[in-house]
């Protein structure tokens, strides 16, 4: 009996421990209903957001009324934000960031502004010049602003945000302009024409004026380092983007005077064999050529492509412009193929010329025939005809921040923005601005640099100007003539 009892109250516990298990498998059994599995779902992403990039245009109501600043979105074609500036702009260039603009004003004052979607009035600042300061252009890197100045012949320099003047380092006769690498310890080159009669003498082509000079400065100490010889009526210059090679564009004599930016001097050397067996020969300058039947080049405005290692020129005289071969080889010498140049006519006067960052095709803006030649840089061919646009354009820019570009024409004589598209090449849009243009720039020539367009151009001293309907004599006469 007694072990009947005791296996009883075993069996009693295992009961209940098994009602224990059952209820607590029951429990799980009831939460497991309740449970559902966590989803995440995924959606479609979509185009990749595209990069940011801005065209930026200035623009002039009138000589005494403030210009205004607009910023347009590459992406959207639309206009993000727009801003009254200084009176009268006549000259307007970005920092190579991208990040910041400057306009020189007729009442004699410099605005900085940030370039921005949510640019305001408030956000302008202005930096009062000497009653007697001349300057005609500016260059821009990131930390600093240059401009050059035709009252006593200086090179100013400003710092710091809004921008104050520093010092004035002299130079040779009538600076034009100034360039540079942009990087502390290197060197920036202020170029001069030399002693001329005025402001439109350098507008003729050729012209049988002074020799032109390259004076260099070294940005570390702001000190001058040399005068080197250029040739005649000098009017741009264009760094390659290796900081190697600096070349002058010389309006007068047709020819593009190659500077060793690196020994600071004119790029000669005595020819020899390099370690790869090619003859190297250094070229100290560049010939460019006009259309056939023309006898003039007149090279104006250039840009440098670093991914075919190009410059191409826009010479307005000549109704051309040239391609020219200015690779180096790994040892930073003149390779084989250097100065190896093609002539590909196109519109009349070609004031300003822009490269796809790929190097594929340049585009031109023809002034006096209001139109656009789209060149195949491969083949050294005009593609299609040219592009008619609103206006006499003078600048063209162009930015390829996506599997296809924009390339944006701005007229002197127009109030419209002409954007092009370049999978199609055609004209996509224009955009109306208070005003006629003054200058267009871009922020970015590609998705991963930032803008290289840091030279202002103002007309007159050998950069073109145009008197709608005129001849060519009356746009000679409607150069700015600045004393």
């Amino acid at each position: 009996m007694r072990l009947f009892f005791m296996n009883a109250g075993h069996s009693r516990v295992r009961l209940v421990q098994a009602g224990a298990v059952i209820v607590a498998v029951a429990m799980v059994a009831g939460c497991g209903n309740n449970y559902r599995p966590v989803v995440t779902p995924i959606n479609s992403n979509g185009p990749a957001a595209q990069p940011s990039s801005y065209a930026v245009v200035v623009s002039a109501p009138s000589p005494t009324l403030p210009g205004i600043v607009t910023v347009i979105d590459y992406s959207g074609d639309t206009v993000l934000a727009e801003a009254p500036i200084g009176p009268g702009p006549s000259a307007f260039t970005i920092d190579e960031t991208g990040s910041e603009g400057y306009t020189l004003n007729s009442d004699g004052t410099i605005s900085n502004f940030p370039i921005s979607s949510q640019l305001q009035f408030k956000q302008v600042s202005f930096s009062t010049l000497s009653s007697v300061a001349k300057p005609i252009n500016f260059f821009s890197p990131s930390a600093a602003l240059w401009a050059a100045d035709l009252n006593g012949n200086v090179a100013d320099v400003f710092q710091s945000v809004p921008e104050s003047f520093k010092l004035a380092i002299p130079v040779t006769a009538n600076p034009v302009t100034i360039l540079g690498p942009s990087i502390v310890g290197q060197r920036d080159f202020v170029i001069s024409q030399g002693t001329i009669s005025s402001g439109v003498a350098c507008n003729i082509s050729p012209t049988t004026g002074p020799i032109g000079s390259a004076t260099p400065i070294e940005t570390g100490s702001f000190t001058v380092s040399g005068n080197i010889p250029v040739g005649r009526c000098p009017v741009y210059a264009v760094q390659s983007t290796d900081n190697r090679r600096l070349y002058v564009l010389n309006r007068g004599d047709d020819t593009i005077t190659v500077i060793n930016s690196q020994d600071n001097t004119l790029n000669s050397c005595t020819p020899f064999v390099s370690q790869s067996g090619q003859t190297v020969t250094c070229h100290p300058s560049l010939k460019v050529n006009p259309a056939p039947g023309l006898s003039h080049a007149g090279p104006v405005y250039a840009e440098y492509n670093a991914m075919t290692n190009q410059l191409v020129v826009a010479n307005y005289d000549g109704n051309s412009i040239s391609v020219i071969d200015v690779s180096l080889d790994e040892y930073g010498n003149d390779s084989s193929t250097f100065g190896t140049t093609y002539t590909i006519p196109v519109g009349n006067n070609p004031a300003s010329v822009t490269v796809l960052a790929d190097g594929s095709r340049a585009y031109t803006a023809n002034q006096t025939d209001g139109t656009v030649s789209i060149v195949n840089l491969s083949s050294h061919t005009v593609e299609k005809a040219a592009l008619p646009v609103i206006g006499h354009p003078r600048t063209v820019v162009s930015t390829q921040n996506s599997s296809y570009g924009k390339v944006y024409v701005a007229s002197p004589d127009s109030p419209y923005l002409t954007i092009l598209r370049t999978d199609l090449d055609i004209v996509d849009t224009t955009i109306l601005v208070e005003g006629n243009v003054v200058d267009v720039r871009v922020t970015t020539q590609n998705a991963s640099s930032g803008n290289t367009n840091t030279v202002s151009r103002v007309p007159g001293y050998g950069q073109p100007c145009y008197l709608p309907g005129g001849t060519a004599q009356a746009t000679l006469a409607a150069c700015q003539t600045l004393p």
